[in-house]
C-alpha cells in the first residue's frame, strides 16, 4: 500500500504506474483517493475549529457561573450541545472516509522499481542469466510421475479417491529424497547466517490483507469455515505476519529467516498437460526465507536472496536460469521479482522452481511494521524468497539425475540425508 502522501503529491506518477501493469481499470481510484482525502481533511479542520470553539465557550461559561449569570451561561451551553452534535456528525465522516480512503488504497498497485521490463504478462518476462550447461541425454526421459512409479514413489490414484485431484501419495525412497532436499535446504540456509523457524500453518484475515492483495487472495487462500483464520499458501505470510503492529529496534536489523511450512493453494483454473502429475498441486512442503531490513538495504537483499536459491540448485548440479519478472506479472504489492527456473531435460526448456520478491515498504505500511530510529519511527522493507518447493524440484532433480540404465543419481550434498546412497535403484 503507498503512501496517502505520496499519492497526494505524485498524482501522475502513480497513474503512469498503474498503466505500466496494465491495469487501466484502476486509474480512476487514483482521483477517487484524493478527492476523499480532500474531503476528510476539510471536515478535519472543521472539526478542529468547532473543539477549539467549545473550549474557548467551556471556559466563558465557567467564568459567568462562578458571577452568577446562570442565563448568559445556559445560553451558551445550548450553543457547545449543538456543535457537539455537528462534531460528532463530522467525526462519523471522517470515519467513513478513511474507510473508502483505504479500500481503495489496498487496491491501487505499489510502485514498481525503475529497473523493471514493461510487459503484459508472463510471456513477456525477461531472462537475466543462465547457471550450469543444460544438458539433454541421448536417451528418452519418462513423465516425472512415470519415473517415480519405477520406485513405487508415487501413489496419485489413491490421493485422488481420499482427497480429490491435486494430491498425492510420495512414498519410499522418493518420499524420503523429498524430506532430504528439505533438510539440506534448511541445513543450507542455516549455514548462510539465517535462523531457522516452524512459523503457524493458519493466519488471520488482517494478517493475509497485510501479505498479499485481494486477487492473489481470492485465487490462493483456504479459508476454515466459522472462524478468522486462513491456511497458508507459502510460510513467507505468518513469517511476516509475525511483525505485525511492532516497532523493531535499527540495531537488531536486518532480519533474516528461513522457515519450513507445508503450503495450501486453491491454485484456481485450467493449467495444461505439462502441469499434471505433481507440478501444480494443492498441498506441498517448502524452504523459504524472509528478510526485514532497512529500507536502503532492500536492493542488497533482494541479490542475496535469489542468489541463495540458485547456488542450492547448483549445489545438486541442476541447471538453472533467472527470469526478471515484467510490470503485468508483478503482483500488486511487489516492487521487483525474479523467478528461478530449473532445467527440463524432458521438455528441453526451463520451468519456473522459485520466485524472490522485493515488497518495498508495502506490506511493512498494510502490517505496521517499524523501525525505532534515532529520528522517529518509519515502515521497513520486507523481502522473500523461495529456497525450494520439493515438488516442483523433484521433477527437475528426477529429469536431470535420471540415468539411462533406469536409477537416480544422488549428488552428493544430499547423500548425509539419505543414508548415505549413491544411487536409487528402481524396482521396475
Amino acid at each position: 500500500m503507498l503512501d496517502l502522501k505520496f499519492v497526494r503529491e505524485n498524482k501522475e506518477k502513480v497513474k503512469e504506474n498503474i498503466k505500466k501493469k496494465f491495469q487501466d481499470e484502476k486509474l480512476s481510484l487514483v482521483d477517487q483517493v484524493i478527492e476523499l482525502d480532500e474531503e476528510k481533511r476539510l471536515a478535519q479542520v472543521k472539526s478542529d475549529e468547532l473543539r477549539a470553539n467549545r473550549n474557548k465557550i467551556s471556559k466563558e461559561i465557567g467564568s459567568l457561573m462562578a458571577k452568577g449569570q446562570t442565563e448568559e451561561a445556559n445560553k451558551l451551553k445550548t450553543i457547545v450541545k449543538n456543535e457537539e452534535n455537528e462534531l460528532l456528525n463530522l467525526e462519523k465522516k471522517c470515519n467513513e472516509l478513511d474507510e473508502k480512503i483505504l479500500k481503495n488504497m489496498m487496491v491501487i498497485p505499489n510502485m514498481i522499481d525503475d529497473s523493471v521490463p514493461i510487459g503484459k504478462d508472463d510471456s513477456e518476462n525477461v531472462e537475466v542469466e543462465k547457471f550450469g550447461e543444460p544438458r539433454v541425454p541421448n536417451f528418452d526421459i519418462p513423465y516425472h510421475t512415470e519415473i517415480m512409479e519405477k520406485f513405487d514413489g508415487v501413489d496419485m490414484d489413491a490421493a485422488g479417491r481420499v482427497a480429490g485431484q491435486g494430491f498425492y501419495y510420495l512414498i519410499g525412497d522418493i518420499a524420503r529424497l523429498h524430506s532430504a532436499i528439505l533438510s539440506y535446504a534448511r541445513d543450507f540456509m542455516i549455514d548462510r547466517g539465517f535462523t531457522y523457524a516452524i512459523p503457524p500453518y493458519m493466519i488471520r484475515s488482517n494478517v493475509v490483507t497485510g501479505v498479499m492483495s485481494f486477487k492473489e487472495m481470492d485465487q490462493m487462500m483456504y479459508k476454515i469455515e466459522g472462524e478468522d483464520l486462513y491456511l497458508i499458501g507459502t510460510s513467507e505470510h505468518s513469517m511476516i505476519g509475525k511483525f505485525i503492529d511492532q516497532i523493531i529496534p535499527k540495531d537488531i536489523l536486518p532480519i533474516t529467516m528461513t522457515s519450513f511450512s507445508p503450503c495450501f493453494r486453491k491454485e484456481k483454473g485450467s493449467h495444461g498437460l505439462e502441469e499434471r502429475g505433481v507440478y501444480r498441486i494443492h498441498q506441498f512442503e517448502k524452504q523459504e526465507m524472509i528478510v526485514v531490513c532497512e529500507p536502503e538495504d532492500s536492493k542488497k537483499w533482494y541479490d542475496i536472496l535469489w542468489k541463495n536459491t540458485v547456488d542450492f540448485f547448483r549445489s545438486m548440479d541442476i541447471p538453472v536460469r533467472t527470469l526478471e519478472c515484467c510490470s503485468g506479472d508483478l503482483a500488486d504489492l511487489k516492487v521487483k521479482s525474479v523467478d528461478v527456473e530449473a532445467w527440463s531435460p524432458r521438455q528441453k526448456k526451463y520451468f519456473e522452481v522459485g520466485s524472490c520478491s522485493n515488497l518495498g515498504d508495502a506490506q511493512a505500511r498494510r502490517l505496521k511494521i517499524r523501525i525505532k530510529g534515532e529520528k522517529g519511527n518509519y515502515f521497513a522493507h520486507t523481502l522473500n524468497n523461495t529456497c525450494v518447493a520439493p515438488p516442483r524440484m523433484l521433477i527437475a532433480f528426477l529429469e536431470n539425475h535420471l540415468r539411462e540404465d533406469g536409477t537416480l543419481f544422488i549428488p552428493e550434498a544430499l547423500r548425509m540425508y539419505m543414508g548415505g546412497k549413491e544411487k536409487l535403484i528402481p524396482k521396475h
